[in-house]
């Protein structure tokens, strides 16, 4: 077990010494390097290269980002190999939490810096012509009832409406019971059709494979005006590119209701090793006045996964857009 230990140890660093390898002596900012977890998900990425701009061309730092995957990030940032980690979601690092952060019962060697302000959360969702309809296009509200959680007239009530218009979202193939495009893959582990069962809703959850057919379903219906109940998670590029409306599932407080419920919140956050922290206060002020809502974040996603930017590109261009946002985080 500790020559295991020893040979991950190793590994770490030696992905760390490689990296930073790379970066010339002469490019050293006064204020010495920062290296940044560089993970494999969009919005990780924006917020790595936002930070990236910002110390290196307006709080004289150098920026380095090192990919790596799983454990072995965690590892690195408790060793001091790496300094911060951006948008980290709660759910799919419950061990890192237990193990590293004192305020999850952690051995304090990394710590949580604030809130990124995204939040991931997972819905049914319809266009909103389908609740409110959409004068511009001819078309007609025909499930308005769907739009009352987003609106502030009930709570998590979207499930419960949804037999009132089992004919509005019927196909063929599941007439007369609604349809539902739930998760793509089954492996995903949704269980929207257990869901549905246990909340008494007459509707079929049909699973297409992959979220790309999902998104291509959501688009044709769009282009049509056609109604579609799709399963979708936030933040995503589709949010950016159509006007979507949560129903709002019931709530998943301790995870004892599941499946009869959804999803609970993945409240996002930044984090440091702690003596990066106590040395670079102003690194660490930086994060904290660093904030994006999904929405505010969307327009980058979408630029990135959509139109094929690089993500240096996406950033830049809504830096040049929102230059009243980011320049207030500057400390």
């Amino acid at each position: 077990m500790k020559i295991c230990k020893f040979f991950r140890t190793f590994t770490v660093a030696l992905v760390v010494a490689l990296g930073m390898a790379t970066i010339p002596a002469t490019s050293y900012a006064a204020k010495g390097v920062v290296k940044i977890w560089e993970g494999d998900w969009t919005g990780n990425l924006v917020f790595g290269k936002l930070t990236e701009i910002i110390l290196e061309e307006h709080m004289d730092y150098k920026v380095k980002q090192i990919f790596m995957a799983g454990t072995a990030g965690w590892e690195a940032m408790a060793a001091g190999d790496l300094d911060i980690a951006l948008e980290t979601w709660p759910s799919y690092n419950a061990d890192a939490k237990a193990r590293y952060f004192a305020e999850y019962g952690g051995d304090g060697s990394v710590v949580y810096v604030t809130e990124s302000g995204v939040v991931g959360a997972s819905d049914y969702y319809v266009p909103r012509y389908v609740c409110e309809g959409d004068s511009a296009r001819g078309i007609k509200a025909t499930a308005p009832d769907l739009c009352m959680h987003a609106k502030g007239q009930c709570t998590n009530c979207g499930l419960e409406k949804l037999n009132q218009y089992a004919d509005v979202f019927a196909a063929p193939e599941t007439a007369p019971k609604g349809r539902l495009v739930g998760c793509p893959v089954a492996g995903w582990g949704c269980d929207d059709q257990k869901r549905l069962d246990l909340n008494g809703v007459n509707f079929e959850a049909v699973e297409l494979g992959t979220d790309t057919a999902q998104w291509a379903e959501l688009t044709a219906a769009f282009k049509r005006g056609d109604p579609i109940l799709v399963y979708a998670w936030e933040p995503l590029w589709i949010f950016a590119a159509y006007d979507l409306v949560g129903i709002g599932i019931p709530k998943n407080g301790d995870g004892s209701c599941w499946p009869a419920c959804g999803w609970p919140e993945d409240v996002t956050f930044q984090s440091a090793n702690p003596d990066f922290a106590n040395s670079h206060p102003d690194v660490i002020q930086m994060l904290k006045n660093m904030k994006l809502s999904n929405a505010q974040q969307a327009p980058m996603i979408f630029d990135v996964d959509v139109e094929k930017m690089t993500v240096e590109d996406a950033v830049r261009k809504w830096m040049a857009s929102n230059e009243d946002m980011w320049r207030p985080w500057i400390p």
